[in-house]
């Protein structure tokens, strides 16, 4: 019998999985978009059923297999999509929107992000993103790659309070908003979502991860997912092409660490003793 997965509570009380789906590098390539689909379909049927997609992956091809995989099960889906910076002005985000709601094959997506900062004033972009909720188009909006100071200045502008959620990157790897991000966030009830939460596989050969997860009899990609998990307030979303690997990151959920095997783990991914700049990838 599985765990269920734990939630995370958005400003407007919607509840989501703390572990989703992502779709980075998906619909690159047409031989592998049946795997693609399969994989976000079984992430579903688990209870993943936040799925994060962007118009910049793979030039709106990841949201085309997004969109198929969610075909019939749309209630079922929390969707978030984001926008190029480049798109971000009063009428290029609503126009930008347009074009994912029809390659997602869908009316409305849940949360559209702000993919990073671009030229466009961040009044205007939320401007922009108040009108589209208001027209029923989106149903909450946020921002990506955003630090401290840039969410300091989000909320100094109209509706800048609205921001639903900040997705960075975090792993094991990459602790640095540790420092100050994170906790900023947390005490505003702002849900961090963490992208590339195994490093883009990267973490998969490190030694420590590697026998410690051998002690649990489970994956060092499973390690570093419960590792998110273990933090408030943090929504992971790995991406796998591969249904067997999604059942495995389904089941992080399932591993109980001990505080001396966490404390190994922050031996050998030290958290930050300063401020760090944001990281990107």
């Amino acid at each position: 019998m599985r765990e269920p997965i734990p939630t995370v509570t958005l400003p407007s009380g919607i509840m989501v999985p703390a572990l989703g789906q992502g779709t980075w590098n998906m619909g690159e390539n047409a031989a592998t978009a049946r795997d693609e689909i399969a994989s976000l379909k079984t992430g579903l049927d688990l209870g993943m059923t936040l799925i994060d997609t962007a118009e910049m992956y793979a030039d709106g091809g990841s949201e085309e297999i997004v969109g198929k995989a969610i075909e019939g099960r749309r209630d079922e889906v929390f969707l978030v999509s984001k926008v190029y910076p480049a798109n971000a002005s009063r009428k290029g985000a609503v126009e930008a929107c347009e074009r994912s709601l029809r390659r997602l094959n869908t009316d409305r997506i849940d949360l559209y992000l702000l993919h990073w900062r671009g030229n466009h004033p961040l009044e205007e972009t939320v401007e922009a993103f108040e009108g589209l909720k208001a027209a029923g188009k989106i149903e909450a909006w946020g921002v990506s790659n955003f630090d401290v100071a840039d969410m300091d200045e989000l909320l100094s502008v109209p509706n800048g309070g609205n921001v639903a959620a900040n997705q960075v990157l975090y792993n094991l790897a990459r602790r640095g908003i540790e420092y100050d991000l994170l906790p900023w966030c947390q005490e505003r009830s702002i849900p961090i979502m963490a992208y590339s939460p195994i490093e883009q596989g990267r973490l998969l050969h490190h030694p420590e991860l590697i026998r410690i997860a051998k002690t649990y009899q489970a994956t060092p990609a499973q390690i570093a997912l419960a590792f998110l998990l273990e933090r408030d307030g943090v929504i992971s979303i790995p991406k796998s092409s591969n249904p067997q690997r999604v059942e495995e990151n389904r089941d992080s959920i399932d591993i109980d660490m001990t505080d001396e095997d966490w404390a190994v783990i922050d031996a050998a991914f030290p958290p930050p003793s300063r401020k760090k700049s944001l990281e990107m990838l």
